[in-house]
């Protein structure tokens, strides 16, 4: 069997830097500390840090008063961190840089007049975070008939964001409803679907078609592993997402010569790997790394986080 090992994939620069967080957060506060939502979406990261105590929670409500507390990559609403203020939780921000845009436009936007259109997934932690900066001015849409049934008054200022995650095929189609049917709607001069997204969608695109069957590494509920799913199954080729080789059927690799493995950008490195192993023992796979882009993108710990390592000291409280 061929294994073809995509590149790039795996880990993006906004999911170290969160990880980072953690993981820098934990030696210097202690296991203690709460994370809102999980801190980026990987069954096997989060069940990492849960066993060394840290806990994961969905309600603020959650966390005793004064206690540590870090946003996960995804981000938070101003809600979150007025209700964080409140509660005198000693806050630690690891929102991705590319998400922290997005919200930025979302004020800006609305500042400036404009009526937005999110597109993303409902319930989706980023788009939750995001329609929270301006909540009664941000209609989504997933589809283009989301966009059908969008009522805007004539005359209307509008522009529209999108989820950093999104699939670029899927969103593509979306904007294109979108200018159809709004002529003069605007967006911010530089796409909001980040690179690692579209850098590991553009590997799927081209490695897919060359292989029997493709492996996704993640988890189910992150969305840029399920567009890279969702993509593979597109080019008429069976596509599977799953957290580790625990959950590999040999099934799948009946009459199969060539399998392509990819990851989502909150996969780590080590499930991978052991998947590749797994092939390599019972298929005698053969690995062929194909690098369709270089990336070589780093985003730096916060500055708070920063100024607490350097005094060797835990973060004080929210002010007030």
């Amino acid at each position: 069997m061929k294994i073809l090992l995509a590149n790039p994939r795996g880990f993006c620069a906004g999911v170290n830097m969160a990880i980072e967080c953690l993981e820098l957060a934990i030696k210097l506060c202690g296991p203690e500390i709460y994370v809102y939502h999980e801190i980026v979406h990987n069954k096997y990261v989060v069940d990492r840090f849960t066993k060394v105590g840290v806990t994961f929670v969905n309600a603020l409500s959650e966390v005793p008063r004064g206690s540590y507390l870090l946003y996960s990559a995804h981000g938070v609403s101003p809600v979150i961190r007025a209700e964080a203020r409140e509660r005198n939780l000693r806050t630690i921000d690891a929102t991705c840089p590319l998400v922290t845009k997005v919200h930025l436009e979302a004020v800006k936007f609305t500042r400036e007049g404009y009526r937005l259109v999110l597109i993303g997934h409902e319930g989706h932690d980023e788009v939750i975070g995001t329609m929270g900066e301006a909540p009664d001015n941000i209609l989504l849409v997933e589809t283009p008939e989301d966009v059908d049934n969008l009522v805007i008054p004539s005359g209307t200022k509008l522009a529209y964001l999108t989820q950093t995650t999104l699939s670029v095929n899927e969103a593509n189609r979306v904007i294109q409803a979108l200018r159809q049917r709004f002529p003069e709607i605007t967006c911010p001069p530089k796409e909001d679907i980040c690179y690692a997204t579209t850098n590991r969608q553009e590997a799927v695109s081209a490695l897919a078609p060359r292989s029997d069957v493709v492996l996704v590494l993640g988890s189910q509920n992150s969305s840029n592993s399920q567009r890279l799913r969702e993509l593979a199954k597109e080019t008429g080729k069976p596509a599977y997402l799953i957290d580790g080789a625990q959950e590999i059927r040999p099934e799948w690799f009946e009459n199969c010569k060539t399998v392509l493995i990819t990851a989502g950008a909150s996969a780590p490195e080590v499930v991978v790997q052991e998947c590749v192993d797994y092939l390599v023992a019972n298929y005698d796979g053969v690995v062929e790394t194909v690098t369709v882009r270089e990336e070589h993108v780093h985003f730096p710990i916060p500055k708070e986080l920063r100024q607490l390592q350097a005094a060797g000291r835990p973060p004080e409280p929210a002010s007030l």
